[in-house]
């Protein structure tokens, strides 16, 4: 269950293209598969690397994403309350992928999964 205070959206309702998309997963969850505009910082690292969120456009929201919506809410929580403005994705990237949305492997021998 998300807390009512994080904003939340479901794969469907994501922009098609142009997402600014942060992946909140541990690096071999990352590796195994990932949306192909992602950005990866994972959950634990994003308070020493907030420096690199403002690579992100600053008219558009942060879309945060790891496996199945958990990681991801706390992630939103975070960025919001440092001051970006950050959406947890439902569902996360099984929800992605049941979306048929992209997904590619950090090896171009491997088939994309999500872990």
């Amino acid at each position: 269950m998300f807390a009512e205070d994080v904003p939340t959206a479901s794969v469907k309702d994501l922009p098609e293209s142009d997402l600014a998309l942060l992946d909140v997963r541990e690096p071999d969850e990352w590796q195994a598969g990932h949306a192909p505009e992602a950005v990866h910082i994972p959950l634990r690292d994003i308070p020493a690397r907030m420096g690199e969120l403002t690579d992100f456009p600053d008219d558009k929201p942060i879309y945060v994403v790891c496996r199945t919506g958990g990681r991801s809410e706390q992630a939103t929580a975070f960025l919001n309350a440092n001051g970006f403005e950050a959406v947890n994705v439902a569902g996360g990237m099984k929800s992605w992928q049941t979306e048929g949305r992209d997904v590619v492997a950090e090896h171009p021998d491997a088939a994309p999964t999500v872990l």
